[in-house]
């Protein structure tokens, strides 16, 4: 039989940025909470308590602590899950603990279903200073991020940039100290010209069109695309096929990571493993044997050898 199947609501941040009061304030409200038996994983511990008696009556709450990182073990989530027979989870998840970890120990049928994330104004931009790496690696993934408490001569504009250097689809919403809440409306136009017959991408733009393009790649095919990008080859692809694309760095030296995509030249071209080019490709969203899936597919039409940009890690900056 297949495993039952458990949405799971993630819930993270670093410490006292709310978490905690959201959650109880989640579990308070009927429209949410109808009796539904809850499995809450608590992975921190912040000054505010949760208080199971202003629950709706018929609530069943289970709480579970996990006090470290190593707590996160897949037999044992299974166990706490079967002994409160749960129909859903929740998790309030410690901002210094990478995200992947509790995905890896996610028992079979643990379905993410909501991803939020928590940040306390008043310190964000000094966690994003100094823990970058964690910043990016909650954002990556959350669905939305909440800035509370934020001072009210704080300009919401240094939030916004922090957060779309990361992810264009995350929603954001700014609660001020005097408690109104105001959702993110900033507009953020493309950098390049997506309708033009064919869509220049500069050498500092290509992380943008790379994310922009892999997010709705729908919007491009079809497009006609000229960017410089350093070809990888390998004798197991199929035939007059390649990988394309930069090394693009997201937060530091260490999560440079080469983010290409499938390319199909003609007959008689000779692509070069490691080399630079200027690249004239048509784009098709189709089915290809190295994503096993759908994707962005770059039909070469002019590819000219050329010298590396400036600078040969691209950033969102």
């Amino acid at each position: 039989m297949a495993p039952k199947q458990l949405p799971v609501y993630i819930f993270s941040g670093f410490l006292e940025c709310g978490k905690t009061t959201f959650i109880q304030g989640t579990l308070e409200d009927t429209r949410f909470n109808a009796g539904e038996k809850t499995l809450l994983l608590v992975c921190e511990e912040g000054e505010v308590e949760y208080d199971l008696k202003k629950l709706p009556v018929g609530s069943q709450v289970t709480i579970k602590t996990l006090e470290e990182p190593g707590d996160l073990d897949e037999k044992v989530l299974a166990h706490w899950a079967q002994e409160s027979g749960c129909e859903r989870v929740m998790v309030e998840y410690n901002g210094m603990w990478q995200i992947q970890l509790f995905y890896d120990a996610m028992p079979d049928g643990w379905m993410p279903y909501q991803n939020m994330l928590f940040a306390d104004g008043r310190t964000f931009l000094n966690f994003n200073a100094n823990m970058r790496s964690l910043v990016v690696d909650k954002l990556r993934d959350c669905e939305v991020i909440i800035f509370n408490r934020i001072p009210m001569e704080a300009d919401t504009m240094e939030f916004h940039k922090i957060v779309r250097g990361v992810s264009r689809r995350c929603e954001i919403v700014y609660e001020f100290e005097d408690g109104t809440v105001v959702p993110d409306e900033i507009e953020d136009p493309l950098p390049f010209d997506i309708d033009a017959p064919v869509i220049e991408i500069e050498d500092r733009d290509y992380a943008l069109f790379y994310r922009d393009l892999t997010e709705e790649p729908k919007k491009y095919k079809g497009k006609t695309v000229r960017f410089k990008g350093q070809a990888a080859v390998d004798k197991r692809f199929p035939a007059r096929t390649c990988a394309m694309g930069r090394h693009i760095m997201t937060c530091c030296a260490a999560d440079v990571t080469f983010c290409p995509l499938v390319a199909q030249y003609e007959n008689g071209v000779a692509v070069v493993n490691g080399a630079w080019y200027d690249v004239t490709a048509e784009i098709d969203i189709k089915f290809s044997r190295l994503y096993g899936k759908k994707g962005p597919v770059f039909l070469i039409r002019r590819l000219m050898i050329a010298n590396p940009p400036e600078e040969q890690v691209a950033t969102f900056y």
